[in-house]
């Protein structure tokens, strides 16, 4: 039995999976009659570059291929005979094998000088061509530099670099691009109905997840979950005997209960997923390549497709809704904090511990704020103040709060800032709440002084946790410098400036003054006068 990738080889332009990019550009020389006479395919392996190569091949030799169109016919006889390969005018040698200068003389050299036997052209495919020694390219080189007008070349490698400059400039580049989880799915669809074969959507995708992109792979491991099965129904069940169990679904699930901070859910999931059989260090792997594609995603989400790491129709929407709950800087630091998990996952006695302790440690960044009075920790001045401690929650939509609703109640945010830290509020006494868009607060310092200090990660956790707990809404702030800021008394009505050197010059406050002393332990002032 032909194994699939053989059986199901491409045959024309249409055929080949992927690599839209190079298949538009081929098919406008071959209908323009603009060719090259040299093409270098490069790009991983097993995505279609020596089957684009023998398409090239026999759509340039077609007997009967219409001048408007760059497919071959695949019934005359040139076509039939490259199919079959036994057309001798197409060469396909490999490099890894014929490294040395004597066989470019050989193989190539000497044959480019000879007219092809039946065809227009006389192709040579040299694959891994990169394998080929300095004085193998040297001698190449020079028939390349000057070949025959029946001559054409393609050379296919997956490491470019190893290239001389003076081979590259000579050739027409195609780089090729792994292939997209939908489109790997689309082939194997095809390829079950071919075969008579009931396959799960939920199989199509695994496997395509599984091949990493290349097509090869991905025909190779359906063949090989065609052979295992005794129907003609495949479900996963079948399908996990040779692709490594693993469930995204659960993958996300852990992904959004970090994302949402609900830390004892998730320990529970991880947990549970030990006991139902999974092995965690590939449990662990599929989460950073996970939480890899959200970073992609965060940071432009067409990277994801550039790259060919697309996860299907049925997580797609996931993965965007997962986006959703996260910032970029809170997706690498998920990614990190995994990758470190899945090296102290190697050797520890309990193997689940490396997950539960990241899982709880992401929790405690950047998470959602409500204050508890009796936790501290000690400040960038080394001052022991009260901070917030991370709760588990959703996010709420802050479209429908207003300027004027912030500063009708910025003395009770005041207050409740005080009781958790009595410095910080005397900071927040020196900016003005300016704006609202959409879920930002826009707070206006006259100092930079103040303005740093409410832009310190920690402070700013505070804050926004504040914020919450006295609005009700997931606000984060923005704060900015405004010269000409004149700030307004919200408790008597009147404008007043507030500057802590002055207040210390115009009435030295007494020195044993608890609030005093954190304002100048904070920001690192003095008593004057």
């Amino acid at each position: 039995m032909a194994t699939l990738y053989r059986k199901y080889r491409p045959q024309s332009f249409e055929e080949v999976v992927g690599q839209n990019h190079i298949k538009v550009t081929l098919e406008y020389e071959l209908k323009s009659n603009k060719l090259a006479h040299s093409y270098l395919f490069c790009g991983p392996r097993a995505v279609g570059k020596t089957t684009l190569a023998r398409v090239l091949a026999k759509s340039l030799n077609c007997l009967n291929r219409p001048a408007d169109s760059a497919e071959p016919c695949n019934n005359c006889i040139a076509c039939n005979d490259i199919t079959a390969g036994r057309s001798m005018d197409i060469m396909e040698i490999d490099a890894a094998s014929h490294t040395g200068v004597d066989n470019v003389r050989d193989n190539i050299i000497a044959n480019a000088r000879i007219s092809p036997s039946s065809l227009k052209y006389k192709i040579f495919i040299i694959d891994e061509v990169h394998m080929l020694s300095s004085a193998a390219f040297n001698a190449l080189l020079k028939i390349m530099e000057e070949p025959p007008e029946f001559i054409v070349f393609v050379l296919c490698t997956t490491e470019v670099h190893k290239i001389p400059a003076t081979v590259i400039s000579r050739c027409q580049r195609f780089d090729f691009k792994k292939i997209s989880v939908s489109d790997i799915v689309k082939k194997l669809r095809y390829i079950a109905r071919e075969e008579n074969i009931d396959v799960d959507q939920e199989v199509l995708e695994a496997v395509a997840r599984h091949s990493g992109g290349h097509m090869r792979d991905a025909e190779s491991i359906m063949g090989q979950i065609m052979t295992v099965s005794d129907s003609n129904t495949i479900t996963m069940e079948a399908a996990e005997l040779v692709v490594p169990r693993n469930d995204l679904n659960e993958i996300f699930n852990l992904l959004e209960l970090v994302a949402n901070k609900d830390t004892a859910t998730a320990i529970r999931l991880i947990n549970k997923l030990l006991d139902n059989g999974f092995d965690l260090k590939i449990f662990t792997n599929s989460l950073i390549e996970m939480a890899r594609q959200l970073l992609l995603v965060k940071v432009n989400p067409e990277i994801i497709s550039a790259l060919g790491l697309d996860l299907g129709e049925s997580l797609t929407e996931r993965l965007s809704n997962l986006s959703r709950l996260v910032n970029t800087a809170q997706a690498l630091k998920i990614l990190e904090r995994f990758i470190k998990a899945q090296a102290e996952l190697r050797d520890n006695v309990i193997v689940q511990l490396p997950l539960e302790m990241a899982v709880v440690e992401l929790s405690l960044e950047n998470a959602p704020a409500r204050p508890v009075a009796s936790s501290t920790v000690a400040n960038s001045a080394n001052v022991n103040v009260p901070v917030m401690v991370m709760q588990a929650s959703s996010p709420i939509s802050s479209a429908d709060i207003k300027l004027e609703d912030i500063v009708g109640r910025w003395n009770e945010f005041l207050t409740m800032v005080k009781k958790v830290n009595h410095s910080l509020s005397f900071v927040l006494k020196v900016c003005q709440p300016t704006a609202v868009t959409n879920n930002e607060l826009q707070l206006s310092f006259r100092h930079k002084i103040h303005r740093d200090r409410i832009s310190e990660m920690e402070i700013r956790l505070l804050v926004e946790g504040v914020l919450r707990e006295v609005y009700n809404k997931d606000l984060q702030i923005k704060a900015i410098l405004d010269d000409s800021l004149i700030l307004t008394d919200a408790i008597n009505g009147e404008n007043t400036t507030f500057n802590v050197n002055a207040m210390s010059q115009e009435s030295p406050p007494p020195h044993n003054d608890p609030a005093i002393d954190n304002i100048l332990k904070s920001f690192g002032g003095k008593v004057v006068g």
